[in-house]
C-alpha cells in the first residue's frame, strides 16, 4: 500500500503544512496541489463540496505528491466509509465530544475485527494499491475534532481511544463553546488560547498527533513551535478572496470590507 507520507512525517517529528479546499472545483484542487502543501483537506462540512465534487477533486490531487484528506460533515459512518473508499488518506471528524463518539468514528474507519468499515474500497485500491485492505487501518489518519464544551471536559477519555491518531482543534467552534467570539488565531490571554494549549498538552500526554486550523502562516508557525504536528492555513476560498482584496486596495487606495473570519 502507498505509504501515508504525512503520517510518516509526523512520526519523525516533522510538521505537516496542510491546505484546505472549500471550492468544489478540480481547477482549484489542481492549482493548490502544485503549491507545495504536504496535504490538502477537502472540506465537506463548511465548504461547498459534496461527494460528487470530492471524487474528481481526489483524482486531481492524486496527480501530485500531496496527501489527500477530507473533513466530513458529521460523525456518520456511511459518509466516512464512502470518502475513504474514494481514496481519502485520512478523515477529520467534527464535533467528537466523548469516548463513545470517538470509538464510533474510529470503528467506521477500520475494517473488522478492529472496526465495522464495510469492504469495497473501489478507488482506494487504485490510489492505495492492491494490498490496501491489509494496511488501511494503520495507514489512514483519523483526526477527532475537539471543539465542544463536553470534549474539553473529556480530553483524556477521547484521546485514549485506540485508533485515534490525533486531534484537530477547531478554534471557531471552540471559542463559541467557552463563550468567546468565533475566529482563528486566538490571541494570548484569551480563554480559547489557554484551552488550545491545554488540548495540546493532553495530546502530548496521550502520545497522539495534534492539529489546528489557523488564519495566517505566522500563527501556524507559532503553533508548530508550541508543538502542533499538523497546521492548516486559511483555505482556497479565503486565499483567493484575500489576494483579490489586496490587489484592489493597492490599485484603488481604499479599504474594502474585511473577509469573513469563518473557514
Amino acid at each position: 500500500m502507498r505509504i501515508n507520507k504525512i503520517k510518516k512525517m509526523m512520526t519523525e517529528g516533522k510538521p505537516v503544512i496542510n491546505g484546505w479546499l472549500q471550492v468544489p472545483s478540480t481547477a482549484s484542487a489542481e492549482t493548490m496541489s502544485q503549491q507545495g502543501w504536504d496535504s490538502l483537506t477537502i472540506d465537506m462540512q463548511h465548504g461547498l463540496v459534496d461527494y460528487t465534487n470530492a471524487l474528481p477533486m481526489l483524482q486531481t490531487i492524486s496527480a501530485s505528491e500531496v496527501t489527500p484528506l477530507a473533513r466530513v460533515n458529521w460523525n456518520e459512518p456511511g459518509q466516512i466509509m464512502k470518502i475513504l473508499d474514494a481514496g481519502s488518506y485520512g478523515i477529520i471528524c467534527p464535533m467528537v465530544s466523548n469516548k463513545q463518539q470517538a470509538e464510533n468514528f474510529v470503528q467506521a474507519c477500520m475494517y473488522p475485527p478492529n472496526g465495522y468499515r464495510s469492504y469495497g474500497p473501489v478507488r482506494g485500491l487504485i490510489y492505495g494499491g492492491p494490498d490496501y485492505a491489509k494496511h488501511a487501518d494503520t495507514e489512514l489518519l483519523k483526526f477527532a475534532m475537539i471543539e465542544t464544551k463536553e470534549a474539553l471536559e473529556k480530553l483524556d477519555e477521547i484521546m485514549s481511544v485506540e485508533g485515534v491518531d490525533g486531534i484537530y482543534v477547531g478554534p471557531a467552534d471552540l471559542s463559541l463553546a467557552i463563550g468567546e467570539e468565533p475566529g482563528f488565531d486566538r490571541p494570548e490571554g484569551t480563554k480559547a488560547y489557554d484551552q488550545i494549549l491545554r488540548i495540546l498538552d493532553h495530546a502530548k500526554k496521550n502520545n497522539i498527533f495534534a492539529g489546528i486550523h489557523n488564519g495566517s502562516p505566522e500563527y501556524a508557525m507559532k503553533m508548530v513551535d508550541k508543538g502542533f504536528n499538523f497546521v492548516t492555513i486559511s483555505s482556497d476560498q479565503r486565499i483567493m478572496g484575500l489576494g483579490a482584496k489586496n490587489i484592489i486596495e493597492k490599485i484603488k487606495g481604499t479599504k474594502t470590507q474585511e473577509v469573513s473570519k469563518a473557514y
